[in-house]
């Protein structure tokens, strides 16, 4: 049985900054390198530790996802392969690939823009980072600025069409 969706709102005003990141870094995967717009910030002590974008195509890498992106960068700044207390911002719920990286990770939270009703994995269509299955659980927040993010995957599909 289905997990219920994890909660929306009320969100920090830090937590609407670091989204704003993450919705720009989805517009530079967009207009820099025709990737599908999506983008992760992975913030830490009130600061931004890692940055990702979607770069599967221009890496010929299926795993170059956001939030992959934004935990290499976090691991090189930090020298660590785990980050606990950390936030993961990223403009669409995560995949499952993506969602046991942030497990593995030890991600404390992660908030997302847009649900993803085909691949989601925090609470849509799968709730790999809530299951109790997992020795570490991620706290999931949805919904934040969602509209400007499905607005942006929108208009890019739209316009490959």
């Amino acid at each position: 049985m289905a997990m219920p969706l994890p909660s929306s709102g009320p969100f920090s005003l830090d937590d609407t900054a670091f989204m704003q990141r993450a919705l720009e870094l989805a517009a530079h995967a967009r207009d820099a390198e025709g990737e599908v717009p999506v983008g992760a910030v992975l913030a830490l002590d009130g600061g931004i530790v890692g940055e990702g974008w979607n770069r599967n195509i221009t890496l010929n890498d299926p795993s170059a996802h956001a939030e992959i992106g934004a935990l290499r960068d976090a691991g090189q700044r930090l020298g660590n392969h785990r980050f606990p207390r950390s936030t993961l911002y990223v403009t669409l719920e995560p995949c499952v690939m993506c969602a046991m990286a942030l497990v593995h990770a030890r991600v404390a939270r992660v908030v997302y823009a847009a649900d993803d009703p085909k691949t989601g994995a925090a609470g849509s269509v799968f709730d790999t980072l809530m299951s109790d299955r997992h020795n570490h659980r991620v706290e999931v927040r949805r919904g934040l600025l969602a509209d400007a993010s499905a607005t942006l995957l929108r208009n890019f599909f739209r316009s490959r069409r």
